[in-house]
């Protein structure tokens, strides 16, 4: 059965063991869970992925059908839902579970998902999709948080932030979240501080740049190069997203010496990495081993040192690192 996401708040909870949430806006779905179903099961809340769910589909069965004598009623929260998983929902559908409640949480589905046709063809089950936020909504949560605040803002500033939230309503939190803390004391505030406090939208930029540079994704790289106007200024910043998910690598590298699950290793680092970038990361682990990554440290450092001595050109240098670092640092091994 299909619901809106604006509909699900007016309908109880418990009204079906079964819900499939999916759909690109991963902040509305978070709110969702947290305040629909996290404040209900508090600590009888259970997180899963599916693909280790696949992996081990006895040892989930038993996990989750398994009552101890303190448990009433559990919460199963399954990410990265697919069709893979399909089977499984359906054999726990055959078991007419009681007190046990499943969200699956997935990307987009195309009308062909098998998964998403079986919850919206089956009343029992209720499936609710999640849109990107438009203007409207983005702007009643921005405006309505300055509104509380009794800060007087201009047009012109909560367009900037609705621009800045990328159509997410997760992304503009996380801003409100920096001007909450910049305005701790202040009673005003002006377009030049927001500009300076809030770079989600860019910062997503700089990520995905550095995620396929790592993955050497070619065809996305220049993609994302001729779409945007880089400064000077951004340069140091990219470089150092360079060297945090260097680090990251050599960390993930590090654990697989224990763990050669990379699915295991990939789920409970910290901090977590967000369940749609994860193929990204298994693509940049296949590229460079902890040696490979060892080097690439080295030349990031290089890298930023040459950036900052030559800050008119740092553009050109940053640009000649992405399109060649992988190429010199397989001629060194």
């Amino acid at each position: 059965m299909i619901f809106k996401s604006i509909e699900f708040k007016k309908i109880e909870v418990k009204k079906s063991n079964f819900y499939l949430f999916y759909g690109e806006n991963e902040g509305l779905k978070k709110e969702l869970v947290n305040n629909n179903f996290k404040k209900i099961f508090k600590k009888n809340t259970y997180n899963y992925e599916e693909s280790l769910i696949l992996q081990n589909q006895k040892n989930f069965f038993d996990e989750i059908l398994t009552r101890s004598f303190f448990e009433t009623e559990k919460l199963i929260i399954i990410s990265e839902a697919s069709n893979k998983i399909i089977n499984i929902i359906e054999e726990l559908i055959e078991k007419k579970i009681q007190d046990i409640y499943i969200i699956l949480l997935a990307n987009k589905l195309d009308k062909k998902s098998k998964l998403r046709s079986l919850f919206e063809k089956d009343k029992k089950l209720i499936c609710v999709p999640f849109y990107s936020d438009n203007y409207q909504s983005l702007f009643y949560i921005a405006d309505n948080f300055f509104k509380k605040k009794n800060i007087p803002v201009s047009q012109e500033i909560l367009n900037t932030l609705i621009n800045r939230a990328n159509g997410d309503r997760q992304n503009l939190q996380n801003e409100i979240n920096k001007i909450e803390s910049f305005l701790i004391n202040k009673k005003k505030i002006v377009l030049e501080d927001i500009l300076r406090l809030t770079n989600m939208s860019e910062n997503n930029n700089f990520s995905e740049l550095v995620d396929y540079c790592l993955a050497k994704n070619e065809k996305k790289l220049l993609s994302i190069i001729n779409e945007n106007h880089f400064s000077s200024e951004d340069a140091i910043i990219i470089i150092r997203t360079f060297l945090y998910k260097a680090k990251r690598l050599l960390k993930i590298n590090s654990e697989m010496k224990s763990k050669e699950n990379i699915d295991e290793v990939i789920a409970f680092l910290k901090p977590p990495i967000f369940w749609k970038d994860k193929d990204l990361v298994k693509q940049q682990i296949r590229n460079y081993s902890a040696q490979k990554t060892e080097l690439l440290i080295k030349s990031i450092n290089k890298t930023e040192l040459e950036i900052k001595k030559n800050y008119n050109n740092s553009l050109n240098i940053l640009l000649d690192f992405m399109l060649n670092e992988g190429k010199q640092i397989n001629n060194k091994i």
